[in-house]
């Protein structure tokens, strides 16, 4: 179960597996062809309005944190699909940050490794029920 984050700049390698892009804006100055993309899950980048409030701030990281997983809560079909990837070999997170320490691939890495994986509740239809 190996996470791996890299920055988008970086050159991609096979050791890599595979590669996803979880932020909602392309890599400025990244031509596609080179970043090598198994896929773009923009659906799982911070809310708008969490990132500006952020802005990498170290003081504001535990927050922020918090914040994220509870929206990353909310994506349960592609988070599935990650936690399957991770079981079948490497998995790469790309990311577009300067900041390699403070960012939401770091806390990302962080719910996969750490949050449980959380059981779907089924919806149960009682037939005759009054």
């Amino acid at each position: 179960m190996a996470i791996q984050l890299k920055r988008a700049y970086e050159k991609p390698q096979k050791s890599d597996g595979f590669r996803v892009l979880i932020d909602r804006i392309w890599p400025r100055g990244v031509r596609k062809e080179d970043l090598k993309l198994d896929q773009w899950l923009r659906t799982l980048a911070p809310s708008t309005e969490l990132r500006q409030w952020f802005g990498h701030d170290p003081a504001k990281w535990d927050q922020f944190r918090r914040r994220y997983w509870q929206e990353l809560d909310t994506h349960p079909e592609e988070i599935e699909l990650l936690r399957q990837k991770m079981r079948a070999g490497p998995l790469t997170i790309v990311f577009g940050s300067r900041e390699e320490r403070f960012n939401n691939a770091a806390a990302l890495k962080e719910y996969l490794e750490k949050r449980p994986v959380r059981a779907r509740r089924s919806k149960r239809v009682v037939v005759g029920a009054r």
